[in-house]
């Protein structure tokens, strides 16, 4: 689906909510404004929605605007509100919910007319924060890695890849909008918002207010346990990540691959670094001429085709043991079932300590006999004792609880049936085998992006079962089934 046909669904929507204010409730003040009321209500309430289904997807990446909102104000005259980020950081998820679910209430708000100023002054607050944000996004496409967003005078030539963050997510993992069309969304609709502020008092008011107060008042309550559920108690109830149940993902990740390495360079660009002058070439026939345009004094830049098949985060699935090797073909091509367990972070702190290490060196003495004739040798020990420092973690319980009460007997169930386990953890080996060693694990446990394993399954842990990399089924710790029922299911 593309933003054109989701603007196509909600206008016809708006017409037919349009047409039920003007005929069926008698609301014929300003066809106009009810009409405008009605889209933008419609709109903000399926935006919401495919968000409410990933409350934690936008709580990822309102979590990436706090760090780079930190990193950004750090070096101005702001730097005094940067400690206040690592703070909102720490209710990133909090604050989704909030938003998501005032989002669609304030969607429900304006069809229903309820409160019309107040709606009006908070479709426009919103509209705003979402612009800003769409707009951050976009712009630090100018902004060169070595200069800061504020550094007006650096920005330079639209690059994709100087963006701190890819996208808003605006409409969750359901439609993922480049940043400049989203950035163009939210422009277009101040143009709602200020007409609703200069023109509030046309808005249509629908139901007597009793009856408006409990529709609300429904819809956030409900809206907050529907959030809940899609991420505290379980994972969501509909999954728009590439990582869903039936997705092949060793097939798929070889075709993207493929896709990649079939990419043909078509034309180069060349630009003169003294004039400006910039020229384009077929690739095939700026090979023939290239020694013409030396590198002091064109910058070349090359266009390609694009992949055939997109570019997921499938692409990026690698999990490496502490030598930095692959072990994807442990999880993704072995015969038959795999348990992969994912954690995208350890919960654990840091406590420096030191430990006293005991080396023992040995020192051969050589002893002749009076006769010369025999020799014998003599092991001498000497042991040294030195203070060595080492990161000791200390996991907190909640944690710990979720392996040793629900993951652990699942998995010990599922060795005793011959079922390979292998895990795979967004923390530093150090880490990893701290955990290891302390929780008693007995299989296989690697390093990967701590992104990655959000995306494969928002719990933590949360556990996948594979079959030869196909992706069968997966579950959140608090969901998780008896190994019996698994087995009778899916083995």
């Amino acid at each position: 689906m593309t933003l054109g046909t989701v603007v196509l669904y909600v206008a016809i929507a708006a017409i037919i909510l349009t047409l039920v204010t003007y005929y069926g409730f008698g609301k014929k003040e300003s066809l106009l404004m009810s009409y405008v009321q009605n889209y933008c209500g419609a709109f903000f309430i399926f935006s919401g929605w495919v968000k409410a289904v990933d409350p934690l997807g936008l709580a990822y990446k309102v979590g990436d605007y706090f760090n780079q909102f930190e990193y950004v104000f750090e070096p101005t005259w702001f730097s005094f509100i940067t400690p206040l980020f690592p703070i909102l950081s720490n209710y990133a998820v909090a604050f989704s919910v909030f938003v998501i679910t005032f989002e669609i209430v304030l969607g429900v708000m304006l069809i229903l007319g309820h409160k019309p100023k107040f709606i009006a002054w908070s479709f426009f607050g919103l509209v705003v924060f979402f612009t800003v944000l769409t707009g951050f996004t976009y712009l630090t496409g100018f902004v060169p890695g070595d200069a800061n967003f504020f550094e007006f005078s650096k920005w330079g030539a639209f690059d994709a890849n100087n963006m701190k963050v890819t996208d808003c997510g605006c409409f969750g993992d359901f439609l993922v909008l480049e940043p400049k069309v989203s950035f163009q969304k939210d422009l277009v609709l101040l143009i709602p918002s200020l007409y609703f502020i200069f023109m509030y008092k046309k808005m249509h008011v629908i139901l007597n207010k009793t009856t408006r107060n409990i529709i609300v008042g429904i819809a956030a309550v409900g809206l907050i346990f529907y959030n809940l559920s899609n991420y505290l108690w379980d994972i969501p109830s509909n999954d728009f990540r590439p990582f869903k149940k039936g997705t092949d993902i060793a097939a798929q990740k070889k075709l993207e691959e493929d896709a990649v390495a079939n990419v043909q360079i078509t034309d180069a660009v060349l630009t003169n670094l003294s004039s400006g002058e910039i020229k384009k070439l077929p690739y095939n026939e700026y090979l023939s001429v290239f020694k013409e345009y030396p590198k002091e004094e064109w910058e070349v830049d090359y266009l390609q085709t694009e992949p055939t098949v997109a570019h997921s985060k499938i692409s990026e699935f690698e999990v490496s043991d502490i030598e930095g090797y692959s072990i994807n073909d442990q999880i993704l091509e072995t015969e038959g079932p795999v348990l992969f367990i994912v954690a995208h972070k350890l919960y654990g702190d840091a406590s420096p300590s030191t430990r006293i290490v005991r080396d023992t060196a040995y020192r051969v003495d050589t002893i002749f006999q009076r006769d010369g004739s025999t020799i014998l040798q003599k092991s001498i020990a000497t042991v040294d004792e030195r203070t060595e420092d080492y990161i000791d973690y200390r996991w907190q319980g909640f944690y710990t609880e979720r392996y040793q009460n629900v993951v652990l007997p699942f998995i010990k169930e599922a060795q005793s049936a011959g079922i390979p386990i292998v895990m795979a953890a967004g923390a530093d080996f150090e880490k990893i085998n701290d955990f290891k060693k302390d929780l008693g694990l007995d299989f296989p446990i690697g390093e990967a992006d701590d992104l990655l394993l959000k995306t494969i399954v928002r719990s933590n842990p949360g556990v996948v079962l594979l079959d030869k990399g196909k992706l069968v089924d997966k579950w959140h710790f608090k969901k998780l089934p008896s190994f019996q029922v698994v087995k009778e299911n899916h083995l």
